[in-house]
């Protein structure tokens, strides 16, 4: 078995394969100050749970954001994965992509926007841009060549009605599951959703106008994939996005294992 993890800002999602299909995933808060023994006995217990035997595990891959849980994580492997048949992979812009990174300082790069980029391109093989409702929404754009181009950052739903709760006096802190019953809020509640669902539609919309100028600019429309938690949310009061992959960084971890774990 494969175990391939995303090691993001706010939450940690990880997966599990076998003979190339998905058995299980899963989503937990990321702790930026989780020791490897303390990932041990996280996930462990999580194996357990779902009858899996940490003893099958013979590939292991990272992707992180966070380079101090990154660190745990290797260490996690290395210690208590003890049937690997490779040493771990960790995701980085030398690694073997089969696409090029042309950005001013590829290292910057964040390792799951490589991942996602990646695994973009093996479904459409065209220009195309990957869009990640994580804590921060990234717009990510992968060329002909194929290359990855760079993209845009945003400001996450979550990081913005934290903001609006703590920087204003009558704001309330909510959740905005709820489909507003028109664009015109009548109150303060309504109104706030309606300005993240069909703002931050807006800025789809917009951000994937501009950047597909860009990558094809002969015009034509360029396909877009969405992931990250808030995607299906946002989907309905955007344009542009064409599909939703929950799992789309999952199958890029998955693939870079593939080509880097004779070459660690």
């Amino acid at each position: 078995m494969l175990f391939v993890v995303d090691v993001g800002n706010s939450h940690t999602v990880s997966g599990m394969y076998k003979n190339g299909q998905l058995l299980g995933s899963w989503r937990l808060q990321s702790h930026q100050d989780k020791t490897a023994d303390e990932l041990a006995i996280r996930y462990h217990g999580l194996f357990q749970t779902h009858k899996l035997d940490p003893m099958a595990i013979k590939g292991f891959i990272v992707a992180s954001v966070v380079p101090t849980l990154e660190t745990s994580w290797l260490h996690f492997a290395r210690s208590f994965l003890t049937n690997l048949k490779h040493p771990p992979v960790h995701v980085h812009a030398d690694m073997r992509l089969d696409m090029g990174v042309k950005v001013d300082h590829p290292e910057e790069v964040g390792a799951d926007r490589l991942v996602n980029a990646v695994a973009a391109w093996e479904q459409l093989h065209t220009p195309l841009i990957v869009i990640d409702f994580g804590t921060a929404i990234t717009f990510d754009c992968v060329n002909a060549q194929p290359a990855y181009v760079g993209g845009t950052i945003h400001p996450g739903i979550g990081i913005s009605l934290d903001a609006l709760a703590s920087r204003t006096a009558k704001l309330p802190r909510l959740d905005i599951n709820t489909t507003p019953e028109q664009p015109i809020g009548t109150s303060t509640v309504k109104a706030i959703h309606s300005g993240m669902l069909y703002g931050f539609g807006g800025l789809i919309d917009r951000m994937v106008e501009v950047l597909g100028r860009e990558l094809v600019p002969n015009g034509g429309p360029v396909p877009t994939i969405a992931t990250g938690g808030m995607a299906t949310l946002i989907k309905p009061y955007a344009r542009h996005i064409n599909c939703i992959d929950e799992e789309l960084t999952l199958k890029g971890l998955a693939l870079l294992f593939a080509r880097n774990k004779d070459h660690v």
